[in-house]
């Protein structure tokens, strides 16, 4: 259903005959008591995917204010669709007003002049979205009464929005819609249904976290949403409907807390806020209280990387409300700190036994009727504000520009004596605006780079996002430096600049602190997440203008550059960089087809190429480029034919037999890994705490990977239903919980019989319970965990030593950023060297932070945040850091790609 272009073809030219059917067609709508047989929000009654898609199709065929298209493919293999609802006039004309949208957000080539024309003439295109996070029902479920009220009611209210507004209503994740609903429904007890106790993630990889992957567009889900919002339809709106809402309310709304980020242009900030009060307002009218902002929840306007925070950096008005309200009916309780009215609040709503799922979706109504309604009566003001901070965006990124970053900020303040102590304008000048704090006019990824396949990967999802990327048809220079044909160019002066800067830029949250002395104030999710620093990628930062023989970068995406096969006649074998992570999806191709692979541990030099430690060297003479031309095309990994085999230490490979922690019910941190895995072809089996308790795991697997939160030191993870009560066998299987006395001592064995452990973030637990002599690095001379008065860790980058001489770290530089939260750091103690345990990743210095937010860090000098220890005849590796996190840092996931190799490569003379 992609083909929108012909439907609206035949819609334009059908138009005149709707019109005159129109009364008569709008009389034949199917309610939706008549198609669900009961209406939205009824107690105990939740509709699936299927159904709505049905009802859609319904609809559409029913009405002439709506079409429905079909936006791509869920994970799970569903058709991903959306409403489009408008007048039946503006549908006759929804190419021309999607046309205006596009040009006004894109904002180049558009004339003041002409965007106050195009804004008088367009449509405000406003975005209102539901089901993302499954088990938050509501927001699913008010889909089917939105998509109904607006094309079956005829109010004069209703006909002015269809007048004046176009509406995109997207299902965010089918596959979680069915999932959730179905196992609701599956009691024929209505009193006794519950969405608890579901047994897989409600998005295929990433549950819950499927909200944290709108900057990176890994997943089908993100990637089809994203398109449409960057790439094709432009809204200058976008309502994120999701639930709780703070206890003792009905629902929160915008405006949201500090800190803002300091790339988004302050129109954002300003139109949140008028459209947020806009809809608390239309609540309030309408006696509906309990309707909460600001202050009564942590939502802030700092963090990437959500479905109503990335539009931030779009130029786009980003909402999200957090509703109370199930169909299993619940209590509203009395918390009396909100049932006095303050500025957050202004009007409590009465505390209740009984609060019916419809009553939710009465007030998610008002609150889509309320965001309507302000686009409406700001019609003009919406288009033309996009172009402006579009505009604003380019003009900036087309000079030098200062933004104000608070490291920056409290320096200063130190010199003049303090944050209100008044200094002079050109105290001003020269500390804020030397020249070497300008921003960057532009990126340049050279094309020279060792892993270009994955810096082409980290361009993709720029490209995901509408950011312009243009690539060099020929060498140039800038910057005083060269750059070869094929190099990617990323400017600054584009309508998107505030993406751009934060893929490129450090993040630098503000000191957000109460009062002194006090503790941190968390951020809301990641308080640093620069994507080319977590990619691992290589750029130049430019920061006087500059051009070059640069072209555009047309499609969604961009092809991996073709590899080669050189130096094929006369070859004994070929050699491959492992500094490429495609070159782990390249060996996995290969060991699977049986090739004879080897791990060279020591640098190699090939026809005046030069490899590092970790090259895999792929036995086999001129025939074997007829089988490793095409995975360097499609990969854009270089094999180096050589006339010798290469000499010094080498390990032989072979299939590694894996095994990848998970639990009923899903963790998050597997499913990112399980991303990760398929990703770059690796086999693999899942693992549940029955089978890891039952023990003989050596003779199924030679690595474990265990993810965050796999192993603490005991974990319940049973769900709060009878096992007796889940249908499928398999699933009643997978239940179970680790424990230290029966689980550790089976992964321990598994060790020690010559199996390999891989552990990440809390999982390092397992150091603890294998006795190994290690201790907590950031703790009091007591012991205990360093307050975060003194130190303090959101999730942020930092920059951390490599000793990529261990084969563990080869394809790693000697520095590497990673992403780090908590206190989880390491000693050494006494002794642990000599028992054969080796630091693989160090914290040097008292200033690792890069990106991000670090209060105390002095505190993490020297500590070590990764290490491998032997146990038996195997093997474990820890590391502190979330070297997966989200399947977003491509810079280490060698650490887990070689710890994987390891469990089955074997040490032998390589001739």
């Amino acid at each position: 259903m992609r083909s929108r272009t012909l439907r609206y073809s035949i819609w334009s030219s059908l138009l005149l005959f709707f019109a005159v059917l129109a009364p008569a067609a709008q009389a034949q709508l199917s309610s939706p008591e008549q198609f669900l047989g009961h209406e939205v929000g009824a107690d105990y009654q939740l509709v699936n995917y299927a159904t709505l898609h049905r009802y859609w199709e319904t609809l559409a065929g029913q009405s002439d204010r709506m079409i429905l298209d079909t936006i791509g493919v869920t994970s799970q293999g569903r058709p991903h669709i959306m409403a489009i609802i408008t007048s039946p006039a503006n549908h006759a004309n929804l190419d021309r007003y999607q046309q205006i949208s596009r040009r006004l957000a894109l904002a180049e080539g558009v004339s003041e002049a002409e965007a106050r024309q195009l804004s008088q003439d367009g449509k405000p295109v406003v975005w209102i979205d539901g089901g993302l996070h499954a088990t938050e029902v509501a927001g699913a479920q008010q889909l089917l009464e939105l998509v109904w009220q607006m094309v079956s009611m005829e109010d004069p209210e209703t006909l002015r929005l269809l007048d004046d507004l176009i509406l995109l209503v997207p299902q965010a994740n089918p596959d979680g819609m069915d999932l959730v609903s179905d196992w609701y429904m599956r009691n024929p007890e209505p009193t006794q249904r519950s969405y608890a106790g579901l047994p897989v993630l409600y998005n295929k990889y990433a549950g819950h976290d499927n909200n944290r992957d709108f900057y990176m567009s890994n997943l089908a889900e993100t990637r089809n949403l994203n398109r449409v919002a960057y790439r094709e339809w432009f809204p200058q709106i976008m309502y994120n409907h999701h639930q709780t809402g703070p206890q003792g309310t009905i629902i929160f709304i915008p405006p949201f807390r500090g800190p803002p980020n300091q790339f988004l242009d302050p129109l954002i900030l300003s139109q949140i806020e008028l459209a947020g009060t806009s809809m608390h307002s239309r609540l309030i009218q309408e006696g509906k209280g309990g309707s909460a902002k600001r202050t009564q929840a942590g939502f802030s306007t700092w963090w990437n990387g959500g479905l109503r925070t990335t539009p931030y950096y779009h130029n786009m008005v980003g909402l999200l409300s957090e509703s109370n309200g199930h169909p299993t009916p619940i209590t509203i309780p009395f918390v009396p700190r909100r049932q006095l009215a303050d500025d957050d609040l202004h009007m409590p709503v009465e505390p209740t036994e009984t609060w019916h799922f419809r009553q939710t979706m009465e007030y998610l109504m008002s609150t889509n009727r309320g965001l309507m309604d302000y686009a409406s009566r700001n019609r003009e003001h919406l288009l033309y504000n996009i172009w402006r901070m579009g505009m604003n965006s380019i003009e900036r990124g087309g000079q030098d520009h200062w933004t104000t970053k608070p490291r920056t900020l409290y320096a200063a303040a130190d010199e003049v004596g303090g944050m209100m102590r008044p200094a002079t304008p050109a105290d001003y000048q020269r500390l804020m605006k030397r020249p070497e704090l300008r921003d960057p006019r532009g990126f340049i990824l050279s094309a020279d780079q060792p892993d270009f396949p994955t810096a082409v990967k980290f361009a993709n999802t720029l490209l995901y996002n509408g950011v312009k990327v243009h690539r060099a048809t020929a060498a140039f220079s800038a910057g005083g430096k060269q750059y070869s044909a094929g190099s990617l160019v990323v400017r600054a002066d584009q309508a998107f600049r505030p993406f751009v800067l934060d893929a490129f830029e450090a993040q630098d949250h503000p000191d957000d602190i109460p009062f002194p002395g006090g503790a941190p104030t968390p951020p809301y999710d990641v308080a640093g997440w620069t994507l080319a620093f977590q990619m691992g990628v290589q750029f130049d930062r430019i920061l006087d203008g500059f051009d070059g023989p640069f072209e555009v970068v047309t499609g969604e995406e961009l092809p991996m550059p073709a590899g080669r096969v050189a130096n094929a006649q006369g070859a004994q074998g070929y050699l491959l960089d492992r500094r490429v992570n495609n070159s782990a999806v390249a060996v996995n191709r290969l060991l699977r087809a049986g090739q004879e692979i080897w791990w060279v541990e020591t640098p190699q030099t090939v026809n005046g190429v030069s490899l590092p430690r970790g090259a895999f060297f792929v036995s086999g003479g001129q025939g074997m480029a007829l089988t490793l031309e095409p995975i360097a095309r499609e990969l854009g990994v270089d094999f180096h034919g050589t006339s010798s085999r290469p000499s010094g230490e080498a390990r032989q490979m072979r299939p590694v037999r894996v095994g990848l922690w998970d639990q009923y019910g899903g963790s998050m941190p597997s499913g990112w890994v399980r991303y990760m895995l398929e990703d770059f072809e690796f086999d693999f089996n899942l693992v549940f705490p029955p089978e890891l308790d039952a023990g003989n795991l050596r003779a199924k697997y030679d690595v474990l990977i265990f993810p965050d939160g796999a192993i603490p030191m005991e974990i319940g993870n049973l769900p709060p239903i009878p096992a007796e009560d889940i249908p499928d066998a398999e699933l009643r299987s997978r239940l179970g919980a680790m424990s230290s006395d029966v689980t550790v001592p089976q992964i321990l064995e598994f060790v020690r019989a010559g199996g390999t452990v891989v552990t990440e973030g809390s999982s390092t637990n397992l150091a603890a319970l294998a006795g190994l002599p290690v201790e907590q690095h950031l703790v009091t001379a007591e012991g205990r965990p360093l307050p975060p008065e003194e130190f303090f860790m959101p999730p942020s980058i930092l920059t951390m030593k490599v000793d990529n001489t261990l084969p563990v770290a080869h394809g790693m530089g000697e520095t590497a950023n990673f992403m780090f939260s908590g206190n989880r750091l390491f000693r050494l103690q006494p002794g642990a060297e000599a028992q054969g345990i080796r630091p693989i990743v160090t914290v040097e210095g008292t200033t690792p932070l890069k990106s991000g937010w670090a209060w105390g860090q002095e505190y993490m000098a020297g500590g070590v945040a990764g290490f491998q220890a032997p146990l038996g005849q195997g093997q474990m590796f820890m590391f502190t850091p979330r070297i997966t996190f989200r399947s977003q840092p491509h810079g280490t996931f060698n650490l887990l790609f070689n710890s994987i190799f390891l469990g089955s490569a074997q040490p032998r003379p390589i001739s």
